[in-house]
């Protein structure tokens, strides 16, 4: 099978490595010419491909869009301040281009930030956008729905928690800050193993259409799961304060064990890994 996927970084390249290894032929795509060589080193076919909110900017990369799957990581960008109306366009002119290639199948990696950070557990059908906890869940919400209003290809949304493992986890970014809030709040994350299994575990059982929650079993709270990781890392601990605001949020996985059967290498986010 021929799986372009658009956004090869810190998720996109490590699948792209592990879908190469299963025998499917890896297109992928990276921002600068610079990254483009480590494409190529790893035995992608590679292309240097721009989103913008005018359209997608890649010289040469018509071939990019002729295959069977596209996986769909462009992150929204946080911190931006027209993330509402720049995000959807980007999706906007992707999908232009998906249309124009062979792309038969599109899984979008989407966020647990479509929901609400109150009202305790929270399912597929709980995404609401004038409830989603930040700009960016908007932006995302907004584009999940184009995507499953398109026709011509199926969709797959997959709504990663936060995301962590290797060189990438979330006790460095609170590592020695004090005075912080939410201590009761609960985590919902997922390793980087977990998220390159479950799209392989779509790949193979050829689940093209639905929306589900990639996020782990496990959710402890800020407090326990943050100090507990500084220990482990041998890293200064944060400290928390006594101020929760509510924030008890817990997004369920039951849907992705249902259908897909699915274990999770890594349930527990306290269970320390690489």
């Amino acid at each position: 099978m021929k799986i372009s996927i658009l956004g090869c970084g810190w998720l996109g390249m490590p699948l792209g490595n592990h879908l190469q290894n299963q025998g499917h032929f890896i297109k992928g795509s990276t921002t600068s010419r610079e990254k483009q060589s480590i494409l190529k080193r790893n035995g992608f076919e590679s292309y240097v491909i721009k989103a913008g909110k005018q359209g997608i900017i890649g010289e040469n990369s018509d071939a990019f869009w002729k295959s069977d799957v596209l996986f769909l990581n462009i992150p929204p960008g946080r911190r931006r301040k027209d993330v509402l109306e720049r995000y959807p366009r980007q999706i906007h002119h992707t999908l232009e281009k998906v249309r124009e290639g062979t792309v038969n199948w599109v899984i979008f990696a989407s966020s647990t930030s479509v929901y609400s950070n109150f009202g305790g557990v929270v399912s597929e059908e709980d995404a609401d956008i004038k409830k989603a906890s930040s700009a960016s869940g908007q932006a995302l919400i907004t584009s999940e729905e184009k995507l499953m209003e398109s026709t011509g290809f199926d969709t797959t949304i997959l709504r990663f928690g936060g995301l962590y493992g290797y060189e990438r986890h979330p006790v460095n970014y609170l590592s020695g800050r004090k005075n912080l809030d939410k201590a009761d709040k609960p985590v919902n994350l997922i390793h980087q193993d977990d998220c390159i299994k479950i799209v392989d575990e779509l790949l193979r059982q050829d689940i093209r259409t639905g929306i589900f929650n990639a996020v782990s079993d496990g959710h402890p709270p800020r407090k326990e799961f943050y100090q507990s990781a500084a220990r482990h890392f041998s890293l200064p601990a944060p400290v928390f304060n006594n101020k929760n605001n509510g924030h008890n949020k817990i997004v369920s996985n039951q849907r992705l064990k249902d259908v897909l059967g699915y274990q999770f290498i890594y349930p527990n986010p306290m269970d320390h890994t690489p």
